[in-house]
């Protein structure tokens, strides 16, 4: 049986702020629906992603802001650089690791993300 991972949780102070910055770097807006009047669902998917996010203001027990490690890869870790800051997203510099080349980059709730270039693996 397939186990698929298809969408996780962003802890976000306000859906708005949170999808407004979500959908200008790129990601789809594929749900957006009021459930009642404490829960709104509002999920989002990166470009050319099975796995979506749904941004959280009181499905689970994370603080705003608390989620490390969320990432996607990318083709090119200086072009998706250069897209960030073009939108005004401040994203720290290419770093190069043994296992690839990050952008690193936060939300405005502090979310930290990273975006990975893989590099081929020498010997």
């Amino acid at each position: 049986m397939d186990w698929k991972l298809e969408l996780i949780a962003v802890p976000v102070a306000d859906i708005d702020r949170a999808k407004d910055f979500y959908t200008r770097i790129g990601f789809v807006a594929d749900h957006d629906v009021r459930v009642d009047d404490s829960l709104r669902f509002v999920q989002l998917t990166p470009p050319g992603s099975a796995c979506s996010i749904v941004l959280d203001t009181n499905m689970s027990q994370m603080a705003p802001g608390s989620v490390e490690g969320l990432q996607c890869v990318v083709a090119d870790a200086d072009r998706a650089l250069a897209d960030l800051r073009e939108l005004g997203v401040e994203a720290r510099g290419v770093e190069d690791y043994p296992w690839g080349r990050f952008v690193f980059f936060t939300d405005p709730d502090g979310n930290g993300w990273a975006l990975q270039q893989m590099v081929p693996q020498q010997g």
